[in-house]
Parts: C-alpha cells; structure tokens; sequence
C-alpha cells in the first residue's frame, strides 16, 4: 500500500509542480512588467490571443497520449478560416452557416487524416506533415488576398463579452487603487457568478470523485493536500475572476466560456468514458489493448476526426478574432499545442497526459508570450526562450521515467 500511495503521490506532485511553475512565472512577469501583465485589459488579450493554443491542445493531448503527432493543425486553421471567410465575404452566407461549414470541412479534415492514419497505415508524422503542405497551399489558392468585413455577430465570438444581465455591484477593493487606474468601481455580476460557479462547482466535483475512489478501495491523496489544492485553484479562479468584473473591460469573455465548456467536455471524455480509456490503452500499450478487444484503428480513426474539429474550432475563433481570412494565419500553431501538451506533463512516449496538465502548459506558453511582448523582448529571443522550455520539459519526463525504472 505504502508503494500506491507513493506513486500517487509522485503523479500529483507533478500536476502540483507544473501548477507551481505557472504561479512562479505570473508573479515574475507581474513585477518584470511593473504589474501590467495583471491589468484587465492584459487579461482579457491573454485570453484572446491564447484562446486557439487552449482549443488545439486538447485535440493535441489525444493524438499525443495515443502515440501519434499532428503537424497540420496550423495549416488546418489556415485552410479552414478561408473557407469560413470566403464564404461570408464573397457569397455572403449568414455567419451561423458559414461556422457550420467550417466545423464540417474540419470533420471532413480529421476524416482524410484519419483514414491514412488508422486504415492505410501510414505514420501520422509523414501524414500531417504532407497535410500541413496540402493545406497550406489551399489556404494561399482561397486566401490569395485577405478578405475582411465580417458581420458583427461573427467578431464578437473572439471579441465580444457576455452580456450584463444583472448589472454591477460595488468594488469592495475600489479605495485601494488610485484614480485613473484601469481597475473599475464596480464588478460585472455575471462574470462574479460565474467564478463564484466555478469554484463550488470544482469542489463538489472534486469531493465525490474521492469519495468515488474511497468507495472502491482505492489510495487518495490526504484531505489536507486536497483541501490545498482546492484553496489554490479556488482563489486562481477568483482572481481572474474579480480582474474580468471590471466593467471598464466587458466582464466575461464569450470565447472564455467557449474554451471553459471544451475543458469540461474532454476533461470528462477522456477520465469517464469507455472511449478516453481506450485512448489511453493504446498509448500506453498498442498490442496489449487489440489483444483485449480494444479497436485500435477506430481509436486512431476518432482522435483525428476530433483533432480536425478542433482545427475547425481553433479556425473560426482565430478569424473572428482578426476580423478577416488570410492565408498566412496558423503560423506555428502546431508547435504551440504540441508544447503545452509536454509542458503540461504528457509523455512523449504517448499512454501518459491529463487535461489539466495541457491546459497549465498552454496557460504557460500564454504568460511567457504575454510578459515577454509586454517586456519588447525580441520576437526572435521568445522563440528561442520558448524552444528551450519545450526542451527542458521533454528532458524532465524522460528522466522522471528512467529513474523510476530503476527505482
């Protein structure tokens, strides 16, 4: 028992340190940018601008804890966002048809990879890699100039907040700033309800899932370190939370809700359904999962129908955000998902990665881009900077392994 509960231990400790890692660079970025990487309008771009890394990374965990690689999701975003805007700027289609399109053009995406992938057999790296030329060049043929004036509806999904139903209560923390500050005398009621949600929403969940784990004799972390972690997660949220209130900024962002409700539906698709399972059977051991029943080419067949939807979802907000369709746009996106995903703990050899952990990893990538710009530090210098990190942290897992081999 003292062995299950080490290795527990040991799984925790690294969600927990990647946690940390984040909370580190925030607070350095915070006092290297004389805290304006903390004002509203900092927060709300680090949403925006990040918002496509958040939507690819979850279909990037999937692909990568199944032993594959997508390296077409860039150009995916590219050829889809100029299908989504020729649609709307030449033959003018109503917005809702025109994203309807481009989530069906993703699918039929994912299906194309997916067929080579899982049916013909070839190696996703050598699929996606031709995918990402094929694409690219589709993109330039419909996006040879860049098309822009989209109706209104269609920005607000990347640029608009949600409405203010309920109005504003008083900022309890307004004495404190001086005036003129960016922060505001009232809080946007819609977006404090929605944190304080999320906050009794993750404890609940949270409390029956160990009670679930108790239930079935299984080891749990100890209630003080739980209660820890929902301390931490519950007082991030909170702050983020009472930073978007500030109705000088709109409250809460629409794509935020997007990204929030994708979170939770893969959180839950890949710890509580039959299918996440198999995922991670074949990452983990491909022989052993067919030789249990598990189909392995139609696992490999859904995660890139899934990855292709992300690309659809990643494209349209990518569009919406800019207000216009350019071929050059997904530059470098597969190399951010991919990132955050071994940032956030997902092993390079597949079979090991949580949503969560992706999720901190791309929230990383977001702050160093952010703090980084904020700082005018050389576009250059932050590829390099971010090159590095990839390293380290793909380092970190393989070392972590070897020791506990000969441990």
């Amino acid at each position: 028992m003292s062995s299950t509960i080490k290795d527990i231990f040991g799984k925790n400790l690294r969600q927990y340190g990647i946690m940390l890692a984040l909370v580190v660079i925030v607070l350095i970025f915070a006092v290297a940018t004389q805290g304006k990487l903390i004002m509203p309008d900092n927060v709300w771009s680090l949403i925006q601008q990040n918002a496509y890394v958040l939507i690819l990374a979850l279909g990037m965990l999937m692909v990568i804890i199944a032993g594959h690689i997508d390296l077409s999701v860039g150009s995916g975003v590219a050829f889809i966002g100029a299908i989504v805007g020729w649609m709307m700027y030449t033959w003018h289609t109503n917005w809702v048809l025109a994203v309807l399109a481009g989530i069906a053009v993703g699918l039929l995406v994912g299906v194309w990879q997916g067929f080579w992938v899982a049916f013909v057999r070839i190696p996703a790296f050598v699929v996606t890699l031709a995918s990402m030329l094929l694409f690219r060049g589709l993109a330039q043929v419909i996006a040879g100039r860049t098309m822009a004036g989209f109706p209104q509806d269609f920005n607000k999904i990347a640029n608009g907040s949600l409405p203010n139903w309920f109005g504003f209560i008083a900022n309890p923390l307004a004495g404190l700033f001086p005036k003129g500050s960016p922060f505001g005398a009232e809080l946007d009621l819609v977006t404090v309800l929605i944190g304080v949600i999320a906050v009794v929403g993750m404890v609940i969940t949270g409390w029956r899932s160990r009670v679930r784990q108790i239930q079935h004799n299984l080891p749990v972390e100890s209630m003080g370190l739980t209660i820890g972690r929902w301390v931490g997660v519950g007082l991030a949220i909170l702050v983020i939370t009472y930073i978007l209130s500030m109705n000088l900024i709109g409250g809460t962002p629409i794509l935020l809700v997007l990204v929030g409700a994708l979170i939770l539906i893969y959180a839950f698709v890949t710890t509580r359904t039959v299918f996440g399972r198999h995922v991670y059977a074949v990452g983990g051991n491909r022989m052993a999962a067919l030789l249990s029943g598990v189909n392995t080419a139609r696992v490999d067949f859904m995660i890139f129908v899934n990855m292709g939807f992300l690309t659809a979802v990643a494209a349209i907000v990518t569009t919406s955000r800019a207000g216009a369709a350019v071929a050059a746009a997904g530059q470098s996106f597969e190399l951010d998902a991919i990132a955050a995903c071994f940032i956030g703990g997902t092993a390079v050899t597949g079979g090991i990665g949580r949503v969560s952990g992706a999720m901190i990893g791309a929230l990383i990538m977001g702050v160093l881009n952010q703090g980084l710009s904020i700082l005018t530090v050389d576009t250059n210098w932050q590829m390099a900077i971010k090159g590095l990190i990839l390293l380290l942290a793909v380092t970190w897992d393989l070392v972590s392994k070897r020791r506990s081999r000969l441990a």
